[in-house]
């Protein structure tokens, strides 16, 4: 294996991390606003919204996200009213047709995390809000929304995951990132192996970092699961002597 070839690819493909990053974060937190919205769709009481709710994300979740790239990237010039909208400017750009797609498929996993953790909220907790003079946004602001994060954030975590994964296909439709740049080396080298190996290394890292990063959130959100110190020290009672 030559080390300073690997070195060497390392320092190029670095170049492509911001744009993983930005890409995987802003399709998150796009994807799970969009969510959030979902989620309140399919828990609704009105059955035509919680069945708009049901079948996008049917739809989504079962349509592989290389499809849903490529339908962004190709799909909207083939229409003039698109092409001549004040979308176009956007859609004709590599970046926000991938960053678009990328987002929608994050939206429908979201979904369904997020509606995993609202259901998860424990009934007694509502009513006990609801007893002290608690409704409507202020339920869900204080009560409802911070325990479904906190239930929601483990399952998330394996979203976030996937998404830095799924970022390596943008470089499909031109971006380069890590993959992009990856892909190009093994072109230009034709040694393939090391190269993918180094940004495989890249992935893992990143990943490794955010998995401690989630890990460490958690543990803050649930003081209430941890136990006590052992270093605790019981003051006596004066009552416990006879």
């Amino acid at each position: 294996m030559d080390l300073p070839f690997i070195v060497d690819c390392l320092r190029r493909m670095l170049a492509g991390v911001p744009l993983t990053l930005q890409l995987a974060a802003i399709s998150l937190l796009c994807g799970a606003l969009l969510g959030l919205l979902i989620a309140f769709a399919r828990l609704s009481g009105n059955r035509l919204v919680a069945a708009f709710g049901w079948i996008y994300v049917q739809v989504i979740r079962s349509t592989p996200l290389l499809v849903l790239l490529f339908l962004m990237y190709y799909g909207p010039g083939q229409f003039p009213a698109i092409r001549h909208s004040v979308l176009w400017p956007f859609l004709r750009e590599p970046y926000y047709c991938a960053l678009l797609a990328l987002m929608i498929n994050s939206s429908g996993y979201a979904a369904e995390i997020i509606r995993g953790g609202l259901l998860s909220v424990p009934h007694n907790e509502i009513e006990a809000a609801r007893a002290c003079g608690m409704s409507g946004v202020l339920l869900y602001r204080r009560i409802i929304l911070p325990i479904a994060i906190r239930q929601a954030l483990p399952a998330f975590s394996n979203e976030v995951i996937a998404m830095i994964k799924a970022t390596s296909l943008v470089s499909l439709v031109t971006l380069m990132e890590i993959t992009g740049i990856a892909t190009d080396i093994a072109s230009e080298s034709y040694r393939p192996i090391p190269v993918f190996i180094a940004a495989g290394a890249i992935y893992l890292l990143i990943n490794f970092v955010l998995t401690r990063i989630i890990r460490a959130i958690e543990h803050g959100l649930t003081p209430h699961l941890r136990p006590p110190p052992v270093n605790i020290i019981l003051k006596e009672s004066p009552y416990d002597h006879n």
